[in-house]
């Protein structure tokens, strides 16, 4: 299970960072073309997405990569979670139900990686 686990981390780490790296070197107007919402964020709200996104990217693997502070990959993944719960709140208020398949598969697979690394298996360092 560790290995899926892992498997799982790496993959939601290149979403999130592609997506954080996104936000943080694109302006808001190039933004608007490809997602909608930017349209209700001001410029620092998306660019403070795009920060946390690309944490918790950096979140998944480098406790396990650097053998340091494991519960941050926990943490790491409960915000990202919790960004894909707001995504959804935002993509619903907006009409947008079309938009929620990938934040659903998201939060899917952070809630996995949470339960798995908070519960019975653990990210260990050796």
């Amino acid at each position: 299970m560790d290995i899926v686990l892992w498997v799982v981390q790496v993959v939601l780490a290149a979403a999130f960072l592609a997506a954080g790296v996104m936000k943080l070197v694109q302006n808001r107007e190039s933004l608007k073309s490809r997602m909608a919402w930017v349209e209700d964020v001001n410029a620092a709200g998306v660019k403070t997405i795009g920060s946390l996104e690309f944490l918790g990217a950096a979140g998944l693997i480098l406790p396990g990569v650097l053998h340091f502070a494991p519960v941050l990959t926990t943490l790491a993944a409960l915000g990202l979670a919790l960004t894909m719960v707001g995504a959804l709140i935002v993509h619903l208020r907006r009409s947008e139900g079309g938009h929620t398949f990938a934040p659903i598969i998201l939060l899917i697979l952070a809630v996995f990686v949470l339960w798995g690394r908070a519960g019975p298996y653990p990210l260990l360092l050796h």
